[in-house]
């Protein structure tokens, strides 16, 4: 090989190696840390509107006709988080109401979500243009809706305890702020931090005391 052939090769790695260096940089800002805590909706949003069956045929809507709605959007690789399965069991009550999402049909979910001890719970045959309507991308991911339609909640879940701060935070009634800067608009609204804005920044830091 002459230099100026090796000289060549080496120049066509080099520019290779660049593109997949900006090519992962460019996927790290979109899937990495800071990007996943910008998933949901803000607190005070309006969630969207929808009415779906069950596998049993019974409607479900959104907002709720109760006082507060659990959305869950998860598959069957629920079963992957024993702890968020707890935290699901821990919430059920007579004032909230609680329902997964799928990301489209699967036969294999309902059967299984049963097996974790979830029977009773409806699941829901969403879509990938529902998943992103509510922005979401990772699961599982929690958002709690009251009955005028409003966030109260919002967040990627991976144990009992931040189910159990996301239900303490969906309690605190909507300050006049938080419903204005709503009113400005998702694009406004949405800021780091503002899914919780109503509680303290550690909200979701550690266990519940």
């Amino acid at each position: 090989m002459t230099p100026a052939i090796l000289f060549v090769a080496i120049a066509v790695i080099l520019c290779g190696a660049a593109v997949l260096a900006i090519l992962g940089v460019g996927q790290l800002a979109l899937s990495g840390a800071d990007a996943i805590e910008r998933d949901g909706l803000a607190r005070g949003t309006l969630a969207p509107t929808w009415s779906l069956a069950d596998c049993a045929g019974l409607i479900h809507r959104s907002p709720p006709a109760g006082p507060l709605q659990l959305i869950v959007f998860a598959d069957h690789s629920l079963k992957s988080f024993p702890s968020v399965v707890d935290g699901l069991r821990a919430l059920r009550d007579g004032d909230l109401e609680i329902v997964v999402m799928l990301r489209g049909p699967n036969e294999i979910a309902g059967p299984v979500l049963s097996q974790l001890g979830l029977d009773g719970i409806p699941v829901l045959t969403g879509s990938a243009a529902r998943y992103a309507d509510y922005n979401v991308r990772v699961i599982p991911f929690a958002i709690f809706v009251d009955s005028a339609g409003r966030v109260r909640a919002s967040s990627l879940v991976n144990h009992d305890w931040q189910l159990a701060k996301l239900r303490q935070i969906a309690a605190i009634p909507l300050e006049e702020a938080e419903l204005a800067t709503a009113r400005r608009g998702r694009s406004g609204a949405r800021r780091r931090g503002a899914t919780f804005a109503a509680a303290p920044a550690s909200a979701l830091s550690g266990p519940v005391g």
